[in-house]
């Protein structure tokens, strides 16, 4: 293993990353992994580096506007070994092998001091404005890291800046084990001045500063006490846990020799000399801990944001989420949607799976999108089809309107996307089904496993509907309390309804009158208010067993309605004669 170290012209311009082995590298100011954003004098990708059999191999790129320096002489295919370094603009490259390991101390420190959180707190700089320019910078360290090998790189750059008496600095982590010895690990490590020599921190140290939840220093020399130093170039190390949940068992690890005249130690016997670095560390990892929290919030604000509108995130960021999340009986209008023709498209995909997936993933983010948009809650998915509910965590009293809005939306991009073959929504159909009533809605599961859904008869009622679509050839179906509601408080240039039929599910004892939800005429012509009127008219005879007159209203709606085919069909495979015993329900043999 190596590690390249780039050293600008301040101290703060500087970083230490481990070279994959093998692995072409780019070296630039724009590049993504091994970048030096501040030295203009850099190419965008300037360089290109691999590391192989201890040996680091440096290509200068074509499009490089400045030389590369190897030895005072410019050089544009080179190779160092560690120790050895390169120059581009005002950066220095310095190629690394020493490591850090993790070890049990040999020797008790001459002296060991707690500092608790809140005493260094209290505590004033001396020198405060040096320190708080360093930790100014730090929001932007953190919020620019883009993962968090790259936070644990920029964090120690900081701690070395603002802790200008330190030989080294380390973010470690203890892992989480249930007999409390996990592993120790080092996330990130650098040092003021390259040496050969390796890093070694103190896992007793480490390990009792996260268990006390205290900064802890440990001092190895003093006045009158060289031959206890722990390591021949370390004179004291500390260690600040970083408190909190989003960092757990995280630690800085600090460590260096007191005052020095050139290559002379001057011991010294206060180790409050040191209670401004201590001071540093823990606000920076106070400051971390914060971020890290407000960052860990957002995360799961995203997540929340996939299943609730923004009406719901709303009521969770304004209460406990414990109280706003728990199961409570309400009024809920759910929607259940199937996306239909996959089954086809997987035939006709079986050599591109991937492709596929993108399309369902495509379908199913649209139905969410506009379950959402109405401001529903996605409850649950079942391989390709949603569930998404209205009526909780808030009361909605236009929970209906809201449910079939979206369900119009949904079926209005679908026909669009039918028009154009190269939309990733092409060839997929839908079903929805849309039932109201009580049910218990909230967080809802087991102790392994909770997720916020809605639970009761009308979610199976509303699922039912949806089934029924492709019996009754009626692309979206409502339950009676639904549809009266639609009649009574929608207007027909927003949505329309028909009653379709009265069935018995397949498993069901209690009669259902079924509705079909349309889209007002502007958007859907083929059907206007009298074909709509003369379909309920033949409803009406057809439950009161007059067929013939039923069969006349029907033959005035359009042919290419395929919703009266439910009832023209039945009709005729009766023999337009009403069974003996007719009570006007039609039972369904299949679901």
């Amino acid at each position: 293993m190596a590690d390249l170290i780039a050293q600008g012209g301040q101290p703060a311009f500087r970083w230490r990353r481990v070279l994959p082995p093998g692995e072409m590298v780019r070296l630039g100011r724009d590049v993504e992994h091994f970048a030096v954003p501040w030295d203009d004098r850099i190419s965008r990708a300037h360089a290109e580096l691999v590391w192989q059999q201890d040996t680091l191999r440096v290509r200068r790129l074509t499009s490089a506007r400045n030389p590369i320096y190897l030895r005072g002489k410019q050089e544009d295919d080179f190779q160092i070994k560690a120790g050895e370094h390169f120059v581009i603009g005002q950066t220095t490259f310095t190629l690394s092998q020493d490591r850090v390991n993790v070890s049990v101390d040999a020797r008790e420190p001459v002296k060991q001091q707690a500092y608790s959180a809140k005493y260094l707190q209290q505590m004033q700089f001396r020198n405060a404005r040096a320190r708080i320019e360093v930790l100014a910078r730090l929001p932007d360290v953190i919020s620019g890291a883009s993962s968090d090998s790259e936070l644990s790189v920029r964090l120690i750059n900081m701690l070395l800046a603002g802790i200008p008496t330190a030989d080294a600095a380390a973010l470690v982590r203890v892992r989480e084990q249930s007999d409390g010895l996990g592993s120790v690990d080092v996330l990130h490590w650098d040092r003021h001045l390259h040496k050969s020599s390796d890093f070694h921190p103190s896992e007793r140290l480490i390990r009792e500063a996260i268990a006390r939840s205290e900064s802890i220093l440990h001092v190895w020399s003093g006045e009158g006490q060289m031959a206890f130093t722990a390591r021949e170039d370390v004179d004291w190390a500390f260690c600040t846990p970083i408190l909190g949940p989003a960092c757990r068992g995280w630690a800085f690890y600090v460590s260096g020799r007191f005052s020095q005249s050139g290559d002379a130690v001057t011991p010294a016997s206060d180790p409050t000399d040191l209670r401004d670095d201590l001071k540093f560390a823990e606000v920076a990892a106070a400051t971390l801990r914060s971020l890290r929290q407000l960052q860990d919030l957002q995360r799961r604000h995203a997540r929340f944001s996939q299943f609730f509108s923004p009406v719901v995130s709303s009521a969770l960021a304004g209460g406990d989420p414990d109280v706003v999340l728990a199961p409570r009986e309400t009024e809920v209008t759910v929607l259940f949607c199937d996306l239909r023709g996959f089954s086809r498209q997987s035939e006709r995909s079986a050599d591109d799976l991937l492709g596929l997936l993108n399309r369902v993933s495509r379908a199913l983010g649209m139905t969410t999108h506009h379950i959402l948009e109405e401001g529903g809650v996605v409850g649950d998915f079942q391989g390709d089809a949603v569930m998404g509910f209205w009526g909780w965590p808030l009361p909605q009293s236009d929970s209906v309107r809201r449910a079939c809005l979206a369900a119009l939306a949904i079926r209005a991009e679908l026909e669009r996307a039918s028009q154009q073959k190269d939309d990733l929504l092409a060839g997929f159909r839908m079903g929805v089904g849309i039932a109201t009533g009580n049910a218990v809605a909230g967080k809802i599961g087991t102790v392994d496993q909770v997720k916020v859904t809605v639970f009761g008869p009308v979610v199976n009622l509303a699922s039912r509907l949806e089934g029924m679509t492709k019996i009754l050839h009626a692309p979206i179906l409502l339950d009676e309390p639904t549809a009266r509601y639609v009649r009574r408080h929608v207007p027909a240039d927003v949505a329309r309804c028909r009653r379709l039929a009265v069935v018995r599910p397949a498993g069901l004892d209690t009669p259902l009158e079924v509705a079909e939800l349309l889209p007002p005429h502007s958007d859907d012509p083929l059907l206007d208010s009298e074909h709509l009127a003369q379909y309920e008219a033949a409803l009406d005879a057809f439950t009161k067993g007059m067929w013939a007159e039923a069969f006349e209203h029907l033959h005035r709606v359009p042919a290419e309605d395929q919703a009266k085919d439910f009832l023209t069909v039945f009709i005729a495979q009766h023999n337009r004669t009403p069974p003996e015993g007719w009570d006007g329900v039609i039972r369904l043999t299949s679901k």
